[in-house]
C-alpha cells in the first residue's frame, strides 16, 4: 500500500493477547510486512520463551527485526527506533504496509514519539551502582528510580539492574529523568500516520492464557534451549538472560528452585509484567482500544474497522 501519506498500523497490548496472530491477519488483509516490537526478540537463539512464530507459520509474511543481533550485544531503544525507521521506509518502497506488533512500550514510544539518546555512559557511577545492588539488593535501585523517575519506574523490570543503572544515570548526570528527556524528543518517523490498535482482555482470561502459555514454553523444550545456548558458549551475563521468563528458568538450572515452582513463579512474574504493560500503553496517546483475544473473528473486524475507517480519513481506500 503506497500512498502518498506514508501509513504504518501498530498492534500492541500486554502479553498473551494474540498480538502476533492479529498482526498476521491484518498484513495479509492490507498487503503489510510485521515489524517486531520486542525487546528480546531481536536476540537470535531466544526463541520458546519470547514465543517467536515460526517460519512455517508466517503464511509468507516477511517479519522483520527478530534474530537481527546476537545474544552477548547490547541492543538500545535508540538502536532499535533508527532500525525500526530504515525498515519503515524499505517496507513503503515497496508498496506494502508496515505493522509495527508487539508489546515492548518503550520501543513503541521510542519509534512513534521519538528516542532520547542520552549523555555517554560513566563507567565510576555505575560500577557504583553495580555494588549497591550487589551489597543491598537490585531493589535498592527500583526505589532510587522510584523517588526520581516514577514513570520509568513504571516500565522497567524491577530486577532488570541494565535499564535501572541507565535510568539513575541519565538522571545524576544531567539532573533530569528520562522521561523529562523523552518529552522532548521528535520521532524518526516523523509526518508518518501511524494507527495505533491495543488489544486488552479481561484479567482471569489473561491469566488462563498466560498459565497455558508457560506451560506450552517448558512442554516445548524451553530447558533445552537455555541449555544449549549455555552450551554453545553464550554466558548466563547475556541480556536477553536478563528478560522474563529466561531469568527465572535460568535460575531454576541454577538450582535456585525446582521446575514446579519455576513454573509457577514465571506465570506469577508474566501477570506483573502484563499489568506494567497496561500501564504503560493506558498513558500512550492516539491508542484505540479493543477488548478480545486477537485470534478472534470479532477482534479482527473491529480491528478493521477502525483501520478502514482512519484510511478513509485520509482519503484513502481499500
Amino acid at each position: 500500500m503506497k500512498t502518498r501519506i506514508p501509513c504504518a498500523l501498530a498492534v500492541l497490548g500486554s502479553t498473551g493477547t494474540g498480538k502476533s496472530i492479529l498482526g498476521l491477519t491484518l498484513a495479509k488483509r492490507y498487503g503489510g510486512e510485521i515489524v517486531s516490537c520486542d525487546s528480546t526478540a531481536v536476540y537470535r537463539g531466544f526463541d520458546i520463551g519470547t514465543d517467536k512464530l515460526p517460519s512455517e507459520l508466517r503464511q509468507g509474511i516477511p517479519h522483520h527485526l527478530i534474530d537481527v543481533v546476537d545474544p552477548t550485544d547490547q541492543y538500545s531503544v535508540a538502536r532499535y527506533a533508527s532500525d525500526a525507521a530504515k525498515t519503515f521506509l524499505a517496507i513503503r518502497k515497496r508498496g506494502r504496509l508496515p505493522i509495527l506488533v508487539g508489546g515492548t512500550g518503550l520501543y513503541y514510544r521510542g519509534l512513534v514519539r521519538g528516542m532520547f539518546s542520552g549523555p555517554a555512559r560513566a563507567p565510576q557511577l555505575r560500577a557504583r551502582l553495580s555494588r549497591i545492588a550487589a551489597n543491598r539488593g537490585v531493589a535498592t535501585l527500583y526505589r532510587m528510580v522510584e523517588k526520581v523517575d516514577p514513570i520509568s519506574a513504571e516500565r522497567i523490570q524491577p530486577n532488570d539492574l541494565r535499564r535501572l543503572i541507565r535510568a539513575i544515570e541519565v538522571y545524576r548526570l544531567t539532573g533530569r529523568s528520562l522521561t523529562s528527556h523523552f518529552s522532548e524528543t521528535r520521532s524518526l518517523i516523523e509526518g508518518w500516520n501511524v494507527i495505533s490498535i491495543a488489544i486488552t482482555l479481561p484479567r482471569v482470561d489473561l491469566i488462563k492464557r498466560l498459565t497455558r502459555r508457560v506451560e506450552a514454553q517448558f512442554e516445548g523444550g524451553l530447558l533445552d534451549e537455555i541449555n544449549g545456548l549455555l552450551s554453545s558458549g553464550v554466558p548466563a551475563s547475556a541480556p536477553p538472560f536478563g528478560g522474563l521468563v529466561y531469568r527465572q528458568a535460568l535460575e531454576h538450572i541454577a538450582g535456585v528452585r525446582n521446575e514446579i515452582d519455576t513454573r509457577e513463579l514465571v506465570v506469577q512474574e508474566n501477570r506483573r509484567y502484563a499489568k506494567r504493560q497496561l500501564i504503560w500503553f493506558r498513558k500512550e496517546p492516539n491508542l484505540t482500544w479493543i477488548e478480545g483475544p486477537g485470534e478472534a473473528n470479532t477482534t479482527i473486524e473491529t480491528a478493521s474497522a477502525v483501520i478502514d475507517m482512519q484510511l478513509g480519513s485520509l482519503g484513502i481506500s481499500q
